[in-house]
């Protein structure tokens, strides 16, 4: 099909228009309402010369303004942005200035970090605000509200757009300037025809306008259609890319409240809402919820998470302990994906209960492991080679030739999408992941990937969190430490944690020196700062040789 998300949108919202799209705290949105506000949200945006090709950031955090928005950018052949709502504002007006931005739509709350933006950024045509300011905090530029523009402004009549239409995808990755990935509309429809189209008993993409209707009518009148919540940030790639996925087929979008992750909170809506499909970003999200899970069983007063179905992981490791507690309390199927904005899923561990335990990952059709010479690994040899995804994926990266002839390759005629990610092909066709190539320790010459020795900690009872990083050494080069977030202060040593590594890792891969924590700062992502570890463990090195 060669049409635009927002073509489809608008098509679903004609035939369901009075089924809830959108459900936010104390409020529902039917399509037809979706429909219309993304509508008169387009005429503003259009009115301030914002067209076909021109960038729309939204500096947000989850809402239905997000998803408004990034309709009524599709709606004009303008380009959806995301913009980590953590950012500075120095931060983003960096991104805003890389991506040219046209327009920024911005939660009220961040008003603060906008100001500079406002005076620096020359390229932005609109500001538009959702929601109040803070309370006795920054008030920012003055910018009209996003209800005073729906108010004030006629919807912009429907008008289908092609596939060829684009959207960003920022990723900052774990080093280095965020980096704008070009999705084509058409590619990223394609790319979510097995997690959305699979479930509803379709093979494969609708072929024409029509057919796709008639699939979101028949799967929101059979109850069949997707109710997804997205733990993660819209801003995340699988948060957006599925809940957008979820509305091409009639299905709802339920969105917790606003500011930090509140577990209680999330499965208090999961009831509320019966809502069918979360999504989470490995063990820095779903710790907490199992965490709350736990509590309230202790405390006789259990969540009900009856209507739970599925729950979709992507971005870091989601480890085994975690999935038992979820698969004994929920008949759930876990689809645990290796992904990357720059394209895939790699492969996929999927498990329908315990006794799939443990997951192993294996590749989906598309993808291939590559060696440094450009020949395909072979499965048992122990030889690790480059993950590779010649499936639907961007086109690049916006203004880095470079970066993209480096990651966007063809090797025998065939373009795959290489962002760095090594694994090790198993003899029966498994894929063991090892991380980024860029985070490879080399300690005395010996090769650790980061990934296989976060894996043995997190098999640890007592932890929660982790991550795997090398220290410059006089004598080895690399150090292999870990700072190693656990349950309690008292709940495992540094010594046991070292032993239970040397119990099922080579000797030179366990931590010389670890650093115990409570929590770790991930990002909303699921993403930790290798610099902000290395200086941590430094940092403590230092204090513990005073």
């Amino acid at each position: 099909m060669d049409m635009s998300f927002s073509t489809m949108w608008e098509a679903v919202a004609r035939t369901l228009p009075g089924a809830v799209a959108i459900s936010e705290p104390g409020r529902d949105y039917t399509y037809a309402e979706f429909d219309d506000r993304a509508a008169r949200l387009a005429a503003a945006l259009e009115t301030a010369g914002v067209g076909p090709g021109h960038t729309v950031a939204c500096y947000l955090y989850n809402s239905a303004a997000y998803l408004e928005t990034v309709f009524a950018a599709l709606k004009l052949g303008a380009i959806p942005v995301n913009a980590n709502y953590r950012y500075t504002e120095q931060e983003l007006s960096s991104l805003l200035e890389d991506a040219d931005a046209a327009a920024l739509v911005y939660s009220g709350a961040l008003a603060g970090n906008v100001a500079h933006a406002a005076e620096h950024v020359s390229t932005l045509r609109l500001l538009v605000r959702v929601g109040d300011l803070p309370a006795g905090g920054p008030s920012g530029p003055q910018a009209p509200t996003l209800e005073d523009i729906l108010a004030l402004t006629a919807p912009r009549p429907a008008a289908p757009r092609p596939g060829t239409d684009r959207l960003f995808m920022y990723t900052g990755g774990t080093t280095g300037k965020p980096k704008g990935v070009i999705w084509q509309q058409a590619d990223l429809l394609h790319s979510l025809a097995v997690p959305i189209y699979r479930p509803l008993g379709r093979n494969t993409l609708p072929a024409t306008l029509d057919e796709a209707v008639e699939i979101a009518s028949t799967a929101h009148r059979d109850g069949t259609a997707p109710t997804t919540m997205p733990v993660v940030p819209l801003m995340h790639a699988t948060g957006l890319f599925n809940t957008m996925g979820a509305l091409l087929v009639g299905g709802r979008a339920v969105l917790a409240r606003q500011g930090g992750l509140d577990p209680a909170h999330v499965w208090q809506t999961v009831a509320e809402r019966t809502v069918d499909t979360i999504i989470v970003a490995g063990n820095a999200v779903c710790q907490p919820l199992v965490d709350e899970l736990l509590r309230a069983e202790q405390t006789g007063t259990p969540h009900d998470i009856g209507s739970l179905r599925s729950i979709i992981s992507s971005g870091t490791a989601l480890s085994d302990g975690l999935k038992r507690e979820l698969h004994d309390r929920a008949d759930v199927t876990i689809i645990d994906a290796i992904a990357s904005s720059e394209g895939g899923p790699f492969a996929f561990a999927i498990t329908t209960s315990a006794k799939d335990l443990p997951a192993r990952f294996f590749p989906s059709p598309a993808t291939k492991v590559f060696n440094e010479a450009d020949a395909e690994v072979r499965p048992g040899t122990g030889e690790v080679g480059a993950l590779a995804y010649s499936g639907p994926m961007p086109l690049g990266y916006y203004k880095d030739t470079a970066k993209s002839q480096t990651t966007f390759r063809h090797i025998d005629g065939t373009r795959y999408a290489i962002p760095g990610d090594l694994a090790e092909v198993q003899a029966d066709g498994a894929i063991r992941f090892l991380g980024r190539g860029s985070g490879v320790i080399n300690t005395g010459g010996e090769k650790v990937h980061p990934q296989e020795v976060e894996v043995a900690l997190l098999a640890h009872p007592a932890v929660t969190d982790c991550i795997v990083v090398g220290v410059p050494d006089e004598t080895w080069g690399q150090r292999v430490s870990a700072v190693v977030a656990t349950r309690s202060s008292s709940a495992v040593s540094e010594e046991e944690l070292q032993d239970w590594v040397r119990r099922r890792l080579a000797g030179y891969k366990v931590p010389r020196f670890l650093v115990l924590t409570d929590e770790l700062p991930r990002t909303p992502t699921g993403k930790l700062e290798v610099s902000w570890a290395q200086k941590a463990v430094l940092s403590a090195q230092r204090s513990a040789q005073a």
